[in-house]
């Protein structure tokens, strides 16, 4: 660029306040509510990370000569009416709600809801139009009547997929893991969860976009992906940070209520949905109460613990203690 006849080197401004992970944890650390609920979260996905190496039983044992056992020593939580180890059951029901959340939320939220927030409120004009109209498409929609349409007509598809892959690969396996189940809860979840997230980025991206640091790399010729990513993502990564709690929480409880109803992940794979469906019932909550208490106290934990830690999240962030 020029001044009055003289070269001016472009400068490149950026947000003279960028997003301080560091602090931010020290400041998380120092609330007693917050790490307990981060402890609660972690022991919880840690459980289902390990749970095929750390897990007792497999959760396809099943010992018929030992139904309905009360905890002790082998099995700390019993066992269900097919003999099968409730610790182990929930361990493995907790790797289903983190491998789904976490796609979910990734591929949905992050990918799709963070990309087309930022695009749409820096571009303005048509293409804010085209995708807020299909935002609102995808938010008005029944989401569990389409995931039981998915469901319907494409699980045998997939799993022929996911079998083909097998053969092609040589690895063995993916479809009796429950793969094809996983992919099909994880990406009708991500196709219709990413429209909050978008808004949000959105709402603040149009705020942004005519600050002072945003038009001088507007003016020195930056283009317009790099001005997405490098000078308008960070200034909303304290949205992302907080939105990450209630993203999980939300898209975990979506994969156990639609296990529950029957069109998430199928049996035999382990699920809470599955778990609270076998326990329920009178008879079962008056003569074994556990087969629903242990998954249920597990379930209310976790998101709980999500809620309680998106809330210091949000006090810790919010611009005026920055």
């Amino acid at each position: 660029m020029s001044y009055a006849g003289a070269e001016i080197p472009a400068v490149e401004l950026v947000d003279v306040r960028p997003f301080a992970s560091h602090r931010v944890l020290r400041r998380l650390l120092q609330r007693p509510v917050a790490v307990v609920a981060l402890c609660v979260i972690l022991t919880i996905y840690t459980a289902g990370i390990l749970a095929p190496w750390a897990a007792p039983h497999g959760f396809r044992e099943v010992d018929l000569s030992n139904p309905f056992a009360g905890p002790s020593v082998e099995h700390p939580f019993g066992t269900d009416r097919l003999g099968r180890d409730m610790f182990s059951r929930t361990m493995w029901s907790a790797q289903t709600t983190v491998l789904i959340s976490v796609a979910a939320f990734v591929s949905g939220s992050l990918v799709l809801g963070v990309s087309a927030g930022l695009l749409s409120g820096y571009a303005g004009g048509r293409v804010d139009s085209v995708i807020m109209r299909a935002g609102d498409g995808f938010a008005s929609v029944p989401t569990i009547l389409l995931l039981l349409i998915i469901n319907a007509t494409l699980r045998d598809r997939v799993v022929d997929v996911f079998r083909d892959i097998e053969d092609i690969t040589g690895i063995d396996g993916l479809v009796s893991s429950g793969a094809p189940s996983y992919f099909l809860v994880s990406v009708g979840l991500a196709i219709f969860g990413w429209v909050g997230m978008a808004r949000l980025i959105r709402s603040q991206t149009m705020a942004l976009r005519q600050s002072n640091y945003v038009m001088a790399a507007r003016a020195a010729g930056a283009s317009v992906w790099r001005i997405l990513g490098r000078h308008l993502l960070p200034n909303v990564s304290h949205l992302i940070v907080v939105s990450l709690t209630a993203g999980l929480g939300a898209a975990g409880l979506a994969e156990i209520g639609l296990t529950f109803l029957g069109i998430g992940v199928q049996a035999p794979h382990p699920s809470f949905g599955v778990m609270i469906f076998e326990g329920s019932g009178l008879t079962n909550l008056r003569a074994h109460p556990q087969l629903m208490l242990v998954p249920a106290s597990v379930i209310v934990s976790l998101f709980l613990s999500f809620n309680l830690l998106g809330d210091v999240l949000t006090d810790i962030m919010s611009p005026r203690r920055r």
